[in-house]
Order: C-alpha cells, then sequence, then structure tokens
C-alpha cells in the first residue's frame, strides 16, 4: 500500500497480522532441574547427545501431562539407579564425564562425538525449534502477497479507493478474536492434540484461501472470503505457535534462554518479511497477481508439515475440554486432581475478564489505545493516486516495502537504544505530534510541488515513506509497553490479548472512516480533486487522542508490582 500518512499507519495492517496478547494459553508445566534427571539420551533441548546402553534401570519422570517411559543408562559395573535421589548420587560417583552425566543433560560434560548441536541467535536448534522458526517465517513471508492484494482490488475487481478502504479491514475480524483462538486449542482437542492438529489444520486453510485467489476468485463477495480465510489461517496459527513458544521458554533453565527464543522468532518474521518485501512487486510486474497468489498459497503448506516436529503429548480423553487449577494437578500420581471444564471455565474467565476490565486502571488506557489506532486513514486513496495518477510500477513499490521492511528494524533499534526509558506520556505526545508533521509532507507530493523543487515522484515517496515507517514503529513500541504494563497478575496472557485486539479493532476502524471519507469529498480511482483535502484532514485528526493523554496517568508505574519491562517483547 502507499507510504502511510500518519505515524502509525505504516505499521498498522502489518501489526494487524501480528499482534496477539500472549496468549491465553495454559502455562505449560516446568520441567524437573537438570540435576534431577530432566532428560534422557537425546532429550530435546539438550545441547549434546549421546548413544547409551540400557541395562536393568528404568526410571519415570512424571510430568503434567503423561509423557512416554524414559530409559536412563547405568555402567555395566554398577547397580541400577532406583530413585532421583540414588541418581543424583550415581553421576557425582561416576563422574560428569560418564554416559549418565550425558543423558542427564550436564551442559558442561563432553559429548561421545564431540560435536556441539547448532545454535542460532543462543538458541539450540532441535526439530521443534526449527518448527517453530518455520512457523513465524512463513508468517514474514506471507506478506509476498500483500501488494498482489491491492493491486489485484484495484484492477481486476475494478473498486474505487472507498471500497478497497472496506474490504481490507473486513477481512481482518479473525485478528479481532485471537483470545477466542487460544482458547478453543486450549479446550478442544483436534485429533487427540491442542497445537499439532490445529497447526496443520491452519496451513490447509491458507492454502486453499490462496489457491482460490490464484484460480476461481473474479468478485468481491469470494474475494472477501478468501482473503478473511487467509487471516484466519495466519491469526490461528500465530495463537498456538504463541503458546508453544511460551511453554518452551517456560521450560527455559534461565530467563535469557526464553528471551533468546523470542529474539528467534521475532528475527524470523523480519527475515521472512524483508524477503518477500523484495520479490513483491517484481513478480507482480513479470508474471500478474494471481501467479503471486499461487506462490504464496504453497508457503502455508510448510505450516502444516512443521506441526508434525512440535513436541507434544496426546490429550487425553478424560482432559478433551478439561483445564487444571493448579500447575501440579494433572500429574501423573496425583491423588483426585481438581479439573474444571471448558465451559465452567470461559464462565469464570469471562467473570474475571469483566470484573478486571470495569477497573478504569484498565479500561482508561484500553480507549487510549483504541482512539490511537482509529483516526481516520487515507492510504488506501494514496495507492490509487501513486499507482494511477503518479504512475509507480509493482517493482518501485516492491522497493519502496522493502525499504519500509528494513525501516521498522531501524526503528526498534532507535526505541531500544534511546528512547525505551522515557515516559509513555511523553512519547505518545512526541510521536502524535511529530506524525502528523510529517505525514503532512504527503500533501506536497500531492500537489507536485517536490517536482518544482527538482525531487522526483519516485524519490520523495522512497524518502518519506522510510521516515514515516521509523517514526511509525517508534510510535507502535509504546502502545506494547503500555498494553503489558496495565495487565494485573494472575489474567496476564488473557487481558493482555483483549487489548491488543482492541488495538486491532482501532485499525478497522481507521480504515472504515477513511473509507467514509475517502467517499465524502469524492475521491474515485481517477478523480484526485480532493485528495489534499483527505490527506489533511486525516493527518490533523491524529492528534485528537492527545486529548485522553489524561488516561494514562491511571498505568502503573515501572516500579509498582506487576509492571511490564520497558523493552517489548514481539507481539
Amino acid at each position: 500500500m502507499a507510504a502511510a500518512v500518519t505515524a502509525r499507519a505504516p505499521f498498522a495492517a502489518a501489526r494487524v497480522a501480528t499482534l496477539s496478547g500472549r496468549r491465553g494459553s495454559p502455562s505449560a508445566a516446568r520441567l524437573p532441574p537438570p540435576t534431577a534427571f530432566a532428560g534422557s539420551a537425546g532429550r530435546r533441548g539438550d545441547t549434546r547427545t549421546t548413544s547409551v546402553r540400557v541395562e536393568r534401570s528404568r526410571f519415570v519422570i512424571s510430568h503434567r501431562r503423561r509423557r512416554p517411559f524414559r530409559s536412563f543408562a547405568t555402567p555395566p559395573d554398577r547397580p541400577a539407579v532406583g530413585t532421583e535421589a540414588e541418581a543424583e548420587a550415581e553421576i557425582e560417583a561416576v563422574g560428569t564425564s560418564s554416559p549418565i552425566a550425558i543423558a542427564a543433560g550436564d551442559g558442561d560434560a563432553p559429548s561421545a562425538t564431540g560435536n556441539r548441536r547448532l545454535q542460532i541467535a543462543g538458541v539450540s536448534v532441535t526439530p521443534e525449534v526449527a518448527a517453530i522458526a518455520l512457523v513465524y517465517f512463513v508468517q514474514g513471508i506471507l506478506g509476498l502477497s500483500r501488494l498482489a492484494k491491492e493491486f489485484f482490488v484495484k484492477d481486476e475487481l475494478g473498486l474505487d479507493p472507498a471500497a478497497a478502504s472496506l474490504i481490507f479491514p473486513g477481512s481482518r475480524f479473525p485478528w479481532l478474536v485471537k483470545p477466542l483462538w487460544g482458547f478453543v486449542s486450549d479446550a478442544v482437542p483436534l485429533f487427540g492434540y491442542r497445537r499439532k492438529s490445529y497447526l496443520a489444520l491452519c496451513g490447509v486453510l491458507g492454502t486453499v484461501g490462496g489457491v482460490a485467489l490464484a484460480t476461481v476468485v473474479d468478485d468481491v463477495p469470494s474475494a472477501a472470503v478468501a482473503f478473511t480465510l487467509g487471516s484466519l489461517s495466519t491469526a490461528f496459527a500465530d495463537v498456538v505457535i504463541d503458546g508453544v513458544v511460551v511453554a518452551r521458554a517456560r521450560e527455559a533453565e534461565s530467563p535469557a534462554a526464553g528471551g533468546a527464543l523470542q529474539s528467534l522468532c521475532w528475527g524470523s518474521v523480519a527475515f521472512g518479511g524483508i524477503l518477500s518485501a523484495y520479490y513483491s512487486g517484481s513478480l507482480i510486474e513479470t508474471n500478474g497477481t494471481r501467479f503471486v497468489f499461487g506462490v504464496t498459497a504453497m508457503f502455508p503448506l510448510l505450516i502444516a508439515c512443521a506441526a508434525a516436529l512440535v513436541r507434544e503429548d496426546p490429550a487425553r480423553d478424560a482432559d478433551e475440554g478439561t483445564f487444571y487449577e493448579n500447575e501440579n494437578d494433572n500429574v501423573e500420581g496425583n491423588v483426585a486432581p481438581r479439573r474444571v471444564k471448558g465451559s465452567a471455565r470461559a464462565l469464570e474467565l469471562g467473570t474475571t475478564l469483566w470484573s478486571v476490565g470495569k477497573r478504569r486502571a484498565i479500561w482508561a488506557p484500553a480507549l487510549f489505545v483504541f482512539l490511537w489506532q482509529a483516526t481516520p486513514n487515507p492510504g488506501t486513496a494514496m495507492f490509487y493516486f501513486q499507482t494511477n495518477q503518479l504512475g509507480f510500477q509493482p517493482e518501485f513499490l516492491g522497493r519502496v516495502a522493502l525499504a519500509r521492511a528494513v525501516a521498522a528494524l531501524a526503528g526498534v533499534c532507535i526505541y531500544n537504544a534511546y528512547l525505551k526509558k522515557t515516559p509513555l506520556k511523553k512519547m505518545f505526545f512526541g510521536s502524535a505530534v511529530a506524525g502528523a508533521g510529517l505525514g503532512l509532507t504527503q500533501l506536497i507530493l500531492v500537489t507536485g510541488l517536490n517536482r518544482e523543487w527538482g525531487i522526483d515522484d519516485r524519490l520523495f515517496s522512497l524518502g518519506d515513506s522510510v521516515l514515516l515507517t521509523v517514526l511509525g514503529e517508534v510510535s507502535f513500541l509504546p502502545v506494547l509497553v503500555l498494553a503489558a504494563r496495565v495487565c494485573p497478575a494472575g489474567v496476564e496472557a488473557t487481558l493482555f490479548a483483549a487489548l491488543m485486539s482492541v488495538f486491532n479493532a482501532g485499525g478497522v476502524v481507521s480504515g472504515a472512516l477513511g473509507a467514509a471519507l475517502t467517499s465524502a469529498l469524492g475521491v474515485t480511482s481517477e478523480n484526485f480533486d480532493n485528495l489534499f483535502w483527505l490527506v489533511l484532514v486525516c493527518n490533523l485528526s491524529s492528534l485528537a487522542p492527545l486529548a485522553g493523554l489524561g488516561w494514562l496517568d491511571e498505568a502503573p508505574e515501572d516500579d509498582e508490582p506487576g509492571a511490564a519491562p520497558e523493552a517489548p517483547r514481539r507481539a
């Protein structure tokens, strides 16, 4: 889409595809510590493996869910190890270089082969980690079809800017109810699994939607259905894989390991996004939009394949639709675990969210977040102006998308390096004022003043897009910090997801208001006489949320209990 006019617009559509509360799924059980035989030879997550000879002993670790029995080796000249305490004593007696120490996952013990497992971003690459990175990479690479959708709606469906401004926000509905997808995957196992089956299903849905766009879609209703199907696939898969990441991060031996996994996930999305931006325009120009849809449709199948690598035990029949009140309730050997059926859990969760959400400390910042995102956006009208009036070709717009992807990374770096300790009210005020000012530079392009100054339209548009994207990313990250900060203990994941859904709903309202203004001012695919006023009104309206800055006084400060760290995680 054309460079956005407000500070929030450059990332609005992309963030609708990545925002989620973290995350609506129950906590994964923590594994026993390494000294308590937390794994066997070749256990996932160990930094090295070796083959050992199993003789007389079997040692079983009970976890939250039933796990297959794990065998532990004893040296041939020693008796079998019968208990956990004896196992630790056995390790000390034999030494850290013995097969037992290696099987127990001793990080300092040399492997039999002398090889260390490959690491990326500080994370040991296991089949499951590879699957996680692959799913996030696919989320980024699916941006390959974003520009194709805009050209498809404009050229093949023949929609004017106002109608096109409605079809895209409407298809993002699955992102507005992400907490629902998390609850469904937690409460209703599919084919005996809560994660793997849903990932595979999401991959299939995404491929079906892409193939339909590449072959049979030729009217607005079918296009809206196909777009929505693709959004459902990506949103649902994002919720499921987020749950897997949260579980593995909690199993990590240190917070740094969990942070490294998060960094790997975010880096995978960024790499896929940059790669897709590089090829998106040139593929459209040489092969057409339907070809791009067909290519993009193949990537969700990688999600279905990755599902097979996710580590998950089958859900027991008795557990279907069941939640456990405490972390240790679902452990083999516990007497009379307290289980809560999914319907009761849903009612309890809704009651809790209502009691929490009606507090002023919650709804006031949430309302500000909604207004911050809900101001009208003329991005679709600017796209029509750039392609129909200025003659920008898909290949050039692909280069602009690539520059914006790199600029988004730069915005994150700038925020983390220089702005993360800036008070939130000051950040929002500065972002709004700077965004409105820089957004008005679009008027220079609309009036052609840049050409009088000797600046080519393409060069001006490219530079303007980069600046707006950097500012957009800088102004977006405080939203994550604010959302995390207002979440009280006990409902962090679900409430964060709900707040991100509020943010996404603001993006939908922004598109609808932009469409209404575009239609009211008579801006069409060929008439841009009033585009100047559309851009002016949209940019000035972006200052309106500043009237609610006082609501941020309700948010907890950094030193209050439960305050989130200032460096935001990927959402």
